[in-house]
């Protein structure tokens, strides 16, 4: 009996992929399989795109724009005091003589990043408060979403008002204010998904191969509930943005010579009576617009998500 020639590991793995074409082992592209149904759902959606050009329209407005567009929004300018829109002043000048195209983008800057830092600081507390609660369950559970019930029961503006007046309209504050009171929906949704998830087969065979509650949370539990997560996180951004306008429209939002565009918009109604229209409308506008992209980026998101867990 004859014995038949190795083959070497490559000529045979080559065997083996061409024997099954659809086939392959590489972890780029298995999870390029599984992110693919993902982004097509999220393509399909034809107001997601839109909702994504506008955030980027805005981020590159407010960040890129102060580098070409250059102006002076420190020093008052007298001679220039609610000049109409012109060549020299795209959209006009305030009451205090500074260009309005450039106090938006600066604006803009200070608008994003306290709503973007506020909804990922919310998103984290929240579902680390929610997967515990739901995993570990019994009177652990009861006592953390009390906490959360008790919270959700005191008006979130008159929280707002009163922590910011005890420790000042800073960025930072703003910040921790805003995210103390957009943690608590995110904390609901999560431990509800949490409570359904440790009944599953593979927390418990987790479980009883003695992995830590830690580990499990971190490992299985959030992984699963990522796309509630991710959604959840864009509507508060635009919770933030909106709460950050009614802020400054109280006069509690950043001060002066800080710009947003809550605080823009407070300012033009000043001058409602005046016509001074470029003092009220393009901030108005930047508000709306950039809430409704989140919005919908959100919508988007949560189809797209719940399209790739049907075809699983």
């Amino acid at each position: 009996m004859t014995a038949s020639p190795e083959l070497p590991v490559g000529a045979a793995l080559n065997d083996r992929a061409a024997a099954h074409p659809g086939a392959s082992n590489a972890p780029g592209e298995r999870a390029a399989r599984r992110t693919t149904p993902f982004l097509r759902a999220f393509l399909e959606r034809r107001s997601g795109i839109a909702g994504l050009v506008i955030v980027v329209g805005a981020v590159l407005f407010s960040f890129v724009g102060p580098l070409v567009y250059r102006t002076d929004q420190v020093h008052v300018n007298l001679g220039a005091v609610s000049q109409p829109p012109s060549l020299h002043h795209l959209l006009g000048t305030n009451a205090v003589g500074n260009d309005v195209l450039g106090q938006m983008m600066l604006g803009g800057q200070s608008s994003l990043e306290i709503g973007l830092a506020a909804a990922l600081l919310a998103s984290i507390v929240g579902t680390a408060w929610g997967a515990v609660a739901g995993y570990i369950g019994g009177l652990v559970d009861a006592v953390m979403m009390r906490v959360v019930d008790s919270m959700l029961a005191i008006p979130h503006l008159l929280m707002i008002l009163l922590l910011t007046s005890i420790f000042g309209p800073s960025t930072l504050v703003l910040i921790l204010v805003v995210a103390l009171v957009s943690w608590l929906a995110t904390a609901r949704m999560v431990r509800g998904d949490s409570l359904s998830l440790r009944a599953r087969e593979f927390v418990q065979a987790s479980r009883a191969a003695g992995a830590r509650p830690r580990w499990v949370v971190v490992r299985h539990i959030v992984p699963n509930v990522i796309g509630v997560i991710v959604v959840q996180t864009t509507f508060e951004v635009a919770n933030a943005i909106l709460l950050l306008a009614g802020l400054s429209f109280l006069g509690l939002g950043p001060q002066p010579p800080a710009a947003n565009w809550g605080g823009m918009l407070t300012n033009g109604l000043n001058f409602v009576y005046d016509g001074y229209w470029w003092l009220i409308y393009p901030a108005g506008l930047a508000i709306v617009l950039t809430v409704l992209a989140f919005n919908l980026i959100g919508d988007a998101l949560r189809d797209a998500f719940e399209v790739r867990l049907r075809r699983r």
